[in-house]
């Protein structure tokens, strides 16, 4: 079994020591007796760089750190072995012995992946701080190497994440003669909460949904696909959105152990009549885009987040959608969206995204709207999910 990072860590450093010299594996324990009784080295001995790499095969479960080797040797030369190390990839790093003023040979090892390297004759104050500052490379780059392991990790559950999140989205937007319909889910670097929904109802009717979930990461990604199944299992059963919201809150404050929280807009819109009954979970109000270009937001109706009171009511309200008029629902990360001075996007410059030029359908404001606010904001990991429901009554 091979030696495990933990132990590696732990354990003494495992030094593996090149040199044809008979005489070399006496006095390098001689002179570091102190290190190796401590538990600090841990020395083993090979003639040649047939006899290392044999070693390297033979002793996996030792995990040699570190080689110290000669240059000139038979059969297989240090610069040989070091070029049988870079062939092979292999992770121990290695100090190279060489004459005083053999620069070429020196050159020709650091380029062959030496880290660093002693004179003949070998002073073993030198070899003893060469191999310190060694072992303190070793030990950064390890940790390093962790980190990136760890980050790549993250990365991969992340990137799950992403993809169990986007697979729970519509896909294809629903379409008729009397409405056109466009939406778009923009997660921050992170995996965020936003979503959106698209529930077919009874007599043609539609519930539409934008939800907004606290939190960033993997548990909120989960908390929302959560969200959204229960959101779309109430919306089928009732046709009243304040009766959908308060069944969806019930549920969800049951088993919300962590206390998570999730904004909801969610409205019932008849498109024979252009009617939309709406109730709103702690949600930015959505306005309508009316023919002349001008924005008027939804009057406000009281209602909590889902998720921190089991018992809370959710008013309802009632407008029309014009023929000609387009709806628009968004998430908070829309507004919040910043510029380089600091400055929120905000409502106001939303409802300017429009003025005396109104949208020709529902896709047509969708791309206004995330152009104006990619053209405000700065990019960057600390911006929020953006989700944009747009609802045109041809």
């Amino acid at each position: 079994m091979e030696t495990t990072q933990h132990e590696k860590e732990s354990g003494p450093t495992h030094i593996l020591v090149v040199d044809d010299e008979p005489d070399i594996e006496l006095l390098m324990r001689q002179k570091m007796r102190r290190k190796i009784r401590a538990g600090k080295y841990s020395l083993d001995f090979a003639l040649n760089g047939l006899e290392a790499l044999a070693k390297l095969d033979e002793e996996r479960d030792v995990g040699f750190d570190m080689i110290v080797t000669d240059i000139n040797m038979p059969k297989m030369n240090g610069l040989e072995l070091l070029g049988e190390l870079a062939k092979r990839g292999a992770e121990v790093k290695s100090i190279v012995v060489s004459a005083y003023g053999d620069m070429d040979n020196i050159r020709t090892a650091m380029n062959l992946g030496a880290f660093d390297f002693v004179t003949k004759p070998v002073d073993f104050v030198d070899l003893e701080t060469t191999i310190e500052r060694t072992i303190d490379h070793i030990r950064m780059w390890r940790e390093a190497m962790e980190s990136q392991n760890q980050i790549r990790a993250q990365e991969a559950r992340l990137d799950i994440a992403r993809s169990l999140q986007q697979s729970v989205l519509p896909t294809e937007m629903p379409t008729s003669h009397r409405y056109e319909i466009h939406a778009g889910f923009f997660p921050a670097r992170d995996v965020g909460g936003d979503f959106f929904d698209i529930v077919r109802l009874e007599n043609e009717r539609l519930g539409l949904a934008v939800a907004d979930t606290s939190g960033k990461g993997i548990p909120t990604a989960l908390f929302m696909m959560g969200a959204r199944s229960v959101l779309k299992g109430t919306a089928i059963g009732s046709s009243e959105p304040g009766t959908v919201l308060s069944e969806m809150n019930h549920v969800i404050e049951q088993d919300n152990p962590n206390r998570m929280s999730v904004t909801v807009l969610y409205m019932v819109y008849d498109p024979k009549s252009g009617e939309m009954h709406y109730a709103n979970a702690g949600h930015p109000s959505p306005f309508v885009v009316r023919r002349d270009g001008s924005c008027a937001e939804f009057d406000p109706v009281q209602g909590l987040a889902i998720g921190l009171d089991g018992d809370a009511a959710y008013e309802e309200g009632t407008t029309t959608l014009e023929r000609g008029e387009t709806l628009v629902i968004y998430s908070d990360g829309v507004l919040g969206a910043r510029n380089e001075s600091g400055e929120e996007f905000g409502v106001e410059r939303l409802g300017r995204v429009f003025e005396g030029n109104a949208p020709d359908g529902a896709r047509e404001a969708h791309e206004r709207i995330m152009q104006a606010v990619n053209g405000f904001a700065v990019k960057g990991e600390d911006r929020d999910d953006m989700t944009v429901l747009a609802v045109h009554r041809r």
